[in-house]
Order: C-alpha cells, then sequence, then structure tokens
C-alpha cells in the first residue's frame, strides 16, 4: 500500500500541471471535492483552487495529507477503490511492464542507450526528461486488457516512455495515446521500418516524440538498467 501511496504522490509532484493530478485522482476514489475538504478541515474553495490551478503548488506536506486522506476515506468506505488499484499493480505483467530509472535521463541520452532514431519532435531531445519506461504488449494491451487496467496503465505514463512491442505501422499506438488520460513523454515504436502518417501527425499535434530502435528486448532492457 506504502508503494501505490508513494506513486501517488509522485505522480503528482511530477507532473507539469499538480492540481490537475490532484483532480484526476480525487476522482478515480470517487470523493467529492467538499468531502474532501471537509476530511482535511479546509474550505471547499481550496481544494478547488488547488485543482484548478489559481493557488501556488502544492508542497510535499500538503500532497502527503491529500494521498493520506483518500486513502482513509476509502478506507472508511471498505477500501474499494485501493484493492482494484492494487489488484491491478499484480495482474498487469501480461499486457505492460514498468520499469523505473534510479537517475533521470535526457531523451538525447535515452535515444543514445537504446540505439534509437528519433522520428518527430526532434526539437524536444534537450529539454525532455525520463524517470522510467513502460513496456507494452501492443496486441495484447488493444485486445484483451481488461478496461480497469487502463487506469493501471496511465498512472504510469507520467515522465516515461512508452514502449510499444509487437507493431506493424504505430498508427494505433499512437491512437491510444492520444487518448489516455495521462500521456508518455515518449513513444518508441520497436522493430519498425516505417511509421504511419497518422501516428506523425498525432506525435507532431501532441508534441510527443516517436523513437523507432531495432535492438531486441533483452537488450534494451539490460542497457535501461540503471
Amino acid at each position: 500500500m506504502n508503494k501505490l501511496k508513494a506513486m501517488m504522490a509522485g505522480d503528482i509532484i511530477l507532473s507539469e500541471n499538480p492540481g490537475e493530478m490532484m483532480r484526476k485522482w480525487r476522482e478515480i476514489f470517487e470523493i467529492y471535492q467538499s468531502e474532501l475538504a471537509d476530511y482535511l478541515q479546509v474550505s471547499p474553495s481550496t481544494i478547488s483552487d488547488y485543482e484548478s490551478g489559481r493557488r501556488a503548488n502544492p508542497g510535499i506536506k500538503v500532497i502527503k495529507r491529500f494521498v493520506d486522506a483518500l486513502f482513509e476515506i476509502d478506507m472508511k468506505r471498505g477500501g474499494k477503490v485501493i484493492r482494484r488499484l492494487l489488484e491491478g499493480e499484480t495482474n498487469y505483467g501480461e499486457y505492460f511492464e514498468v520499469h523505473e530509472f534510479s537517475v533521470g535521463l535526457s531523451l538525447k541520452e535515452f535515444a543514445k542507450i537504446i540505439d534509437a532514431k528519433v522520428v518527430t519532435n526532434e526539437d524536444m531531445v534537450e529539454e525532455t526528461k525520463l524517470y522510467g519506461y513502460v513496456l507494452l504488449h501492443s496486441i495484447r494491451v488493444m485486445l484483451d486488457m481488461p478496461e480497469e487496467l487502463f487506469k493501471v496503465l496511465t498512472m504510469h505514463a507520467i515522465d516515461k516512455a512508452f514502449i510499444f512491442l509487437e507493431v506493424s505501422t504505430g498508427r494505433s499506438p499512437l491512437v491510444v495515446v492520444r487518448i489516455a488520460e495521462n500521456k508518455p513523454k515518449v513513444v518508441v515504436l520497436h522493430d519498425l521500418d516505417k511509421v504511419d502518417e497518422l501516428a506523425r501527425k498525432i506525435s507532431e499535434r501532441q508534441r510527443i516524440p516517436i523513437l523507432t530502435t531495432k535492438i531486441s528486448i533483452e537488450e534494451l532492457k539490460k542497457r535501461l538498467n540503471l
């Protein structure tokens, strides 16, 4: 449970829009602003101000109180959301794998490590920072993955690269990314010679670079074991 709390707090802290992430988590836990405000003994407008960005970004202490409150309220209700999230954490292995870096990498460093070609948004290689990656078995994710695991998947998107395996054109992965609530920093298409034109357009409009690499998955994992 502490791991889930830490992941949620990191999701908020590392986000470019912490208030939006706070709103996302509150809604995942199905808690009203007024209920959360009452539990934290603040006014509902305080919660609203954080979520809308009208109030300065919350500090670590505020985020910890916020996450603890979500857990405590859900536990009083029987822990339904916590159970669902924890079950998702343990059951997603056949669809995707989550890997964290011990240190952040620039997109330029990341691309060099995995022998990747930057296909779109080359101007972002210096400014984009990555803190991990998610390996996705594309066909299984798109055809077989239970709906509730999509929330778990997008929870891990913040500041990570999505590496899609078993791709044929790259179109479907970029459509998935476009409609996802939380988006990865980078999309890597594995073992693909030519990227679909629509995938390129989505990438450019969403400002999410596409990379391609042909090294084996075993070698990729070995090189990224930072």
